[in-house]
């Protein structure tokens, strides 16, 4: 791949740049440096020059996974690279390539309307495709590694555009081999491989129920389906911030499973392709009695104990404090810990 043969335009720099309104908890930040990615060519003499001036930096797509102090110094690239094409058709499947800015629920939505289904089960998930694959991800047993064939990326260590395989991605639940090496790459663009041949994915409990007037349910049923569940559970980040599901649902052994299982009947979970059982976060959480809970300006929201919220007005610090006393409660009880999904810069 050369993304060197025509000189883009720099990326554009935006000082003392405020980042209230591009994280999703709707925490009040300002960037030192902010700079606007809208092309992959700019990387090269951007990363130069943040190298030169000895900045820290970090990559900043929708901001729905993050947490952002008042302050955040040195650089901050905000992921603006557009684009969505189909690549190449053939009987078995359709490679789509996707500009790493592009939102993700823009993007589910554009599959369907081009009757490219598959991917319906993940809708209405904040954030941007360039940030999907860092995160690996998932949703109503779907996860976005399913799809994709490929990612380019700027590898900062080499100084080079990269093309990187599936498997040299190293999905796995929440987890990816950029997610393993911080600071390493910056996602430029992503190639998903959908199937031609679609089956539904109805396996969770609450899509069955919500599509149980539907006989044979069509990728548009199902879409929606999710979008409403989604909704009643998870509240608007322009009413309310949040980051959606704050903490990983926890892989445990099956025998921890089977004693957690005789103690707590009814304990949700679900078998993992690593041969453990994933349990349901949330369910741990309002076992302990938090949902609905308010602390000064944060909370856990009253419809899903999996979010945490902040009412306005909260720091950090703040939920961070909130987030620590849930683990700590749920260790307690359950003997089981909780890992943060939102990056904390």
């Amino acid at each position: 791949m050369n993304c060197a043969q025509n000189a883009p335009l720099p990326a554009k720099l935006l000082s003392h740049y405020d980042l209230t309104d591009r994280n999703t908890f709707g925490l009040q930040c300002q960037a030192q440096f902010a700079y606007e990615v809208s092309a992959p060519e700019q990387l090269p003499a951007l990363m130069s020059a943040i190298k030169d001036s000895n900045l820290a930096w970090r990559v900043l797509g929708g901001g729905s996974n993050v947490i952002l102090p008042a302050n955040l110094p040195g650089a901050t690239l905000l992921i603006n690279i557009p684009g969505c094409e189909i690549s190449k058709s053939d009987v078995s499947y359709t490679e789509v390539i996707v500009g790493a800015g592009m939102g993700w629920h823009e993007f589910v939505s554009w599959t369907l309307d081009n009757d490219l289904p598959g991917l319906e089960n993940l809708a209405l998930i904040p954030g941007t495709v360039g940030a999907a694959p860092i995160q690996n991800i998932g949703a109503y047993g779907l996860e976005v590694a399913q799809f994709i064939d490929f990612i380019e990326a700027y590898d900062v260590q080499a100084n080079a555009f990269v093309t990187l395989s599936k498997d040299e991605c190293r999905f796995a639940y929440r987890d990816s081999y950029f997610k393993q090496n911080p600071g390493r790459f910056i996602v430029t663009k992503v190639a998903f491989k959908i199937p031609q041949a679609w089956s539904p994915k109805l396996d969770y409990a609450q899509l069955a129920q919500v599509l149980a007037d539907i006989q044979d349910p069509r990728p548009q049923d199902i879409f929606h389906a999710v979008c409403q569940i989604r909704t009643r559970k998870l509240p608007d980040p322009k009413v309310i911030g949040n980051a959606g599901s704050f903490f990983q649902n926890p892989l445990v052994p099956n025998n921890q499973f089977e004693t957690l299982n005789q103690q707590f009947p009814g304990l949700p979970s679900y078998p993992d392709e690593s041969g453990k059982r994933k349990l349901a976060a949330g369910w741990l959480i309002d076992q302990c009695g938090f949902k609905g809970q308010r602390i000064g300006a944060v909370g856990v929201y009253q419809n899903q104990a999996l979010v945490l919220v902040n009412h306005g007005g909260a720091t950090a610090q703040d939920i961070l404090n909130l987030a620590k006393h849930i683990q700590e409660t749920v260790l307690q009880k359950f003997g089981v810990a909780l890992q943060i999904e939102p990056n904390i810069f």
